[in-house]
């Protein structure tokens, strides 16, 4: 069984952590010689899941999934070092995850270096008891993460609508199976704490699977309306760490922001799984913050981003509401057409939803009760845009 608190081989001695930051244009190279700061001695026989952010297709050059060169470093390097490596992902619900491989670039690097490609819904999960959670406690681990010795998390740098920055932490909550990632949006409040519960959540799953090494693909990053409905913007770095919540506060630095502005880095920091100080990490090279740029930040309110349109969200996960900004942001103008008398046009997505008003277009299964209260509703789960337009649209648009 994947146990975190197992030896850890890229960790020698009893030094605090230490983060490696490679800039340059050529994101193959820049993941060479992060890892090549690295001891790697203590690879050689080891099995090595490489879990990259394949969680949608999505082309390279994005923002929205690791760089394909990032990836074939990392194999390159622990083929290397004697190790055997295989690249592991479980989706968002609704995405073919043979599909997005092949579109987000990973099928042809991984082809040729005969290095396996896993799909971790395939199998029956493994229930993983969580002791410290505050709002879980237990999560459907894909077993597939019990068959290695080391766990790469391999995220892109984003900013998240939820939990502020997804980075290798948070990527890891592409290692539960299946629906049961959508469950930790679905959580009530925690009494008496104001943080968001996916975000307590999120901590809580650290406290049981966490990565023994973090590569974070800085190459092509994404600002705004992260994970999938920002924009993307370009560094041209890699940050390597081997305690990944050291990483993670390392990526906050350059992408302007902080880890103890990012509720789940915050609270498993309280709590001790990791070192998000950073007075505390040793960081190399020296001249590392040269390479900052500040990432713009979510919106707080989406009807910032579509006036006349009130979104109505209670509890959505971030594929339900990636999907509705993606599709406003291409037709927030038909949609307007479709209500002429409506100001605002009212859109809900979530499960968490006690009244709507009338003339509501009710998107996502979480809303599927609203079905037989004669609103107008758009299955999927997520939607997706092609529904929606049928829907306001039955004859063409």
């Amino acid at each position: 069984m994947f146990n975190i608190l197992g030896k850890n081989p890229f960790v020698t001695g009893k030094e605090g952590p230490r983060v490696y930051v490679t800039q340059g244009p050529d994101a193959y190279d820049n993941t060479q010689r992060a890892l090549g700061s690295l001891d790697l001695s203590g690879l050689k026989g080891a099995r090595i899941l490489l879990k990259p952010n394949i969680g949608r297709p999505s082309p390279p050059g994005a923002g929205v999934t690791t760089n394909p060169q990032v990836i074939a470093a990392a194999i390159d390097v622990f083929v290397q070092a004697g190790a055997r490596v295989a690249i592991g992902e479980s989706p968002i619900v609704g995405v073919n995850l043979e599909e997005a491989y092949d579109i987000c670039g990973v099928t042809k690097i991984a082809r040729a270096r005969n290095c396996p490609l896993i799909d971790m819904d395939k199998r029956p999960f493994v229930e993983r008891p969580v002791p410290k959670g505050k709002v879980i406690e237990s999560l459907q681990v894909c077993a597939d993460v019990d068959d290695f010795d080391v766990i790469v998390s391999m995220p892109v740098m984003k900013m998240h609508m939820h939990t502020h920055v997804t980075l290798s932490i948070k990527n890891m909550k592409g290692c539960l199976w299946r629906r049961s990632k959508v469950k930790l949006h679905m959580l009530p409040p925690l009494e008496g704490d104001e943080n968001k519960p996916i975000n307590i959540a999120i901590a809580d799953m650290s406290s049981v699977l966490r990565p023994h090494l973090a590569i974070i693909d800085g190459s092509v990053g994404m600002e705004g309306l992260g994970p999938s409905a920002g924009k993307a913007k370009k560094l041209d770095v890699i940050v390597v760490g081997a305690d990944p919540f050291a990483a993670d506060s390392v990526a906050c630095q350059l992408m302007g922001t902080c880890a103890e502005d990012t509720p789940h880095l915050a609270i498993a920091g309280e709590r001790g799984y990791g070192v998000i100080d950073m007075d505390a990490i040793k960081i190399a090279p020296p001249h590392w913050q040269d390479w900052t740029k500040p990432f713009d930040r979510p919106p707080n309110n989406l009807e910032i981003e579509f006036p006349h349109i009130k979104v109505l969200d209670k509890n959505s996960c971030s594929a339900c509401q990636s999907t509705l900004l993606l599709f406003l942001k291409k037709y927030a103008r038909q949609v307007l057409d479709y209500y002429p008398d409506q100001d605002p046009v009212h859109i809900a997505i979530g499960k968490g939803h006690d009244q709507i008003p009338d003339n509501t277009l009710c998107i996502g299964n979480c809303l599927l009760k609203q079905k037989d209260r004669g609103k107008n509703f758009v299955p999927g789960c997520p939607p997706v845009t092609s529904e929606i337009l049928k829907k306001l649209f039955p004859h063409g648009t």
